[in-house]
């Protein structure tokens, strides 16, 4: 068969006049490719028109983040660069998985085609228009799945701390309660009064009411009471006095203390009453870090629930103030390592309706971006103000600035400054579509040290449906 007749069977070109089909042909380069060969390669010169007559190719996608994303092509199709198409460069890598036969033809031989043939216009625009779609899409669900990732990333760090703190004073928990088993046992073997047995647990609540506002101490302060404090133990015939002088002294206690104390209780009960308050003062400090760790990871889930708006409808009254606070605390760990935040919101601004998620969204792009433009490391500031019947979120940073050359570029599809793999060119035209979407804008200034992203949401508006 020859190539004329293979490209009847594809849709574009199944009812054309046999002249054109074999104008077409003898226009075209015939390729052949083995199962594994690549045909295109991502980032080179998007230069001619692909018919994909039989056979399969995968399409392949990589990010910056590591994401991949692929796709499986069947022939018989048309592909490649389009009339009227802005592509200049590939932007996957197109490889055989089958044995695979094509043809294409070069972009400089569009005008003749489309003059010669001039029905083939209106239906490569639409194949174009369906391409654009679909891999805008593709794109769209890259581009956030790598957002989640980073996000993610920094969870499992954020998350990762507090559960580790908790899970070793569980262990140190666990020592304590047997130490405070212990002297508890060895004290009741003591013939103590039944005024004496009443005086154990008063004590320890006096102590544990000491620790609770403790007098601060720098840590040569702090070494010089533990000194002073072992010392009268010692005194007083305690054997293991540095082991029981750290909690002692986080108790605020002072040797007048051991020295009232000491009085009330037999010389021989003395060390093991010391041994079980000790004990006591661990075990609730022990507990206390068990609440604030637990609390750290309650305090993120809750974030996370807020910035995924989950259990919630589409369109919500969002506060943007909670929005912009919750996405920083997402991305606090490529915050605290170099980045200067400074906020300067107006609490006075009203809710608005929205599609919470997707703000955030937003918010995790241009905060993300800016933090790379920085290189991790410079002043961020976060402003929000009211301006007639609309809200400000400037997010602003004083990294090198944007290109002037460049500015009026930077919300196309599949435009970025970043290296190939290093960005798909979406994050910022999410960005515009998301606020297009909200019956927003935004802008952009750019001068070296100061880059401002502006948006603007109505505030009597609700968002399209």
């Amino acid at each position: 068969m020859n190539l004329a007749e293979e490209l009847r069977a594809v849709p574009v070109f199944a009812d054309l006049p046999a002249g054109d089909l074999d104008w077409l042909a003898s226009q075209m380069t015939p390729v052949d490719l083995a199962p594994g060969e690549i045909f295109i390669r991502e980032g080179s010169p998007a230069d001619r028109m692909v018919v994909l007559l039989d056979g399969e190719m995968r399409l392949r996608i990589e990010s910056g983040n590591g994401e991949t994303t692929t796709r499986i092509l069947r022939g018989p199709l048309v592909g490649g660069l389009l009339p009227y198409s802005r592509m200049t460069h590939v932007p996957a890598t197109f490889r055989a998985v089958t044995q695979a036969h094509g043809a294409t033809l070069p972009a400089e031989l569009f005008p003749e085609m489309l003059a010669r043939i001039p029905v083939l216009g209106p239906r490569l625009v639409a194949l174009l228009s369906d391409r654009i779609r679909d891999f805008t899409r593709l794109q769209d669900h890259q581009e956030k799945m790598a957002a989640l990732g980073k996000i993610s990333a920094g969870l499992a760090h954020e998350l990762n701390n507090p559960a580790a703190a908790a899970r070793r004073a569980v262990s140190s928990l666990r020592e304590a309660f047997q130490t405070f088993r212990d002297a508890a046992a060895r004290l009741d073997a003591h013939p103590l009064s039944s005024v004496q047995r009443a005086a154990v647990p008063a004590l320890e609540r006096e102590l544990a009411q000491r620790a609770v506002t403790p007098a601060p101490m720098d840590s040569l302060e702090r070494s010089d009471c533990e000194e002073t404090i072992a010392a009268c133990l010692l005194r007083h015939g305690v054997s293991h006095a540095w082991d029981l002088a750290p909690a002692l002294v986080d108790a605020g206690c002072e040797a007048a203390w051991f020295d009232r104390v000491y009085a009330q209780f037999p010389a021989g009960a003395w060390p093991d009453f010391l041994a079980r308050a000790a004990a006591s003062l661990t075990i609730g400090a022990l507990l206390d870090q068990i609440e604030n760790s637990t609390g750290r990871i309650s305090d993120l889930v809750h974030a996370i629930k807020e910035y995924t708006y989950m259990d919630q409808g589409p369109d919500q009254e969002v506060d943007i103030h909670q929005g912009l606070e919750s996405t920083l605390l997402m991305l606090r760990h490529r915050l605290k390592h170099g980045i200067d935040l400074k906020l300067d919101f107006d609490r006075t601004l009203p809710k608005i309706c929205a599609r919470g998620s997707e703000l955030n969204q937003v918010w995790t792009n241009l905060i993300d971006n800016a933090i790379d433009a920085m290189d991790g490391k410079g002043e961020l500031r976060i402003r929000t103000a009211r301006e007639l019947d609309h809200i400000l979120v400037e997010i602003a940073d004083n990294g090198p600035g944007i290109p002037p050359e460049v500015q009026s570029h930077i919300f196309e599809p599949f435009f970025t400054t970043k290296g190939v793999g290093q960005g798909t060119g979406l994050g910022l035209e999410t960005v515009r579509r998301i606020l297009q979407e909200h019956s927003g804008e935004i802008t952009v200034q750019s001068v070296p040290g100061d880059t401002r992203f502006q948006i603007r949401l109505p505030l009597q508006s609700e968002a399209t449906p």
